[in-house]
């Protein structure tokens, strides 16, 4: 039994949950059905019908395509980025702030860090223009792949439902 609505986690999602309730929901363990009331809350928001595996960020996520059964990174326009396994960030558009002037529009004067010793690195979807990551890394560091998810181990050990099939 959930201890939360399927509206409540809706506008959890949404942003428009009240105070108090959301409070309560960080506070308390989670129940067995608040991952499934979250995908089911992030897919009704889509105008796309491939099932929502893992959400990566707020408008990010590996999904298993509904034409072929394969895992891909997508973002919540339908533009897929690549398969669940590789670095997204390699397939998207790259904004590089490694100049005073392109600092200065993030950091107030003199406060930016000196960009010998570190740029930013902004990552949209390349289809809708959503930033989805910034990393700060020095300017010669590769770009950094964040994590690669044991989603079987996920699925089995923490949310205990069936893992969607893949094809690849």
């Amino acid at each position: 039994m959930s201890t939360y609505t399927r509206e409540q986690v809706r506008n959890l999602v949404d942003g428009k949950l009240d105070w108090d309730t959301t409070l309560r929901m960080l506070s308390m363990p989670k129940d067995a059905e608040r991952f499934k009331q979250y995908l089911a809350a992030l897919q009704d928001k889509l105008g796309w019908t491939d099932r929502i595996v893992l959400p990566l960020g707020p408008h990010l996520h590996i999904v298993q395509q509904a034409k072929t059964s394969r895992w891909v990174t997508q973002c919540d326009c339908g533009h897929v980025f690549c398969d669940w396994n590789q670095n997204w960030k390699l397939h998207a558009n790259i904004y590089v702030r490694e100049d005073e002037a392109a600092m200065s529009e993030v950091y107030p004067k003199l406060m930016a860090p000196d960009t010998k010793w570190q740029v930013y690195r902004e990552y949209y979807c390349p289809q809708c223009g959503t930033m989805h990551d910034v990393e700060a890394p020095t300017p010669w560091y590769p770009v950094i792949h964040d994590f690669e998810p044991d989603i079987d181990a996920f699925y089995k050990d923490w949310v205990k439902l069936p893992l969607p099939e893949r094809a690849n």
